[in-house]
């Protein structure tokens, strides 16, 4: 996967949750982000201004590849 080398897990940081290497900031942090509708140059501008854009996608791949690999069942709600 492109770019997955710039996401890493360490348990000393974070409590292990992934984060883009060489930082403590969290791939969570930067979805949540997104999530509000930062663009990636108001995210590197506003809120971390050492991150390339490369590795904002590559928070996005991580988290595709996660989803990817869930194997998600639903279970019906019966009264």
């Amino acid at each position: 996967m492109e770019n997955i080398d710039r996401i890493s897990v360490n348990s000393q940081i974070h409590f292990g949750k992934p984060c883009i290497a060489s930082t403590r900031i969290t791939v969570q942090s930067v979805l949540e982000l997104l999530s509000e509708d930062f663009s990636f140059e108001d995210i590197i501008r506003e809120y971390h201004p050492d991150l390339q854009i490369e590795n904002i996608r590559a928070c996005l791949r991580y988290a595709i590849a996660l989803v990817a690999a869930e194997d998600i069942h639903f279970v019906s709600a019966q009264a």
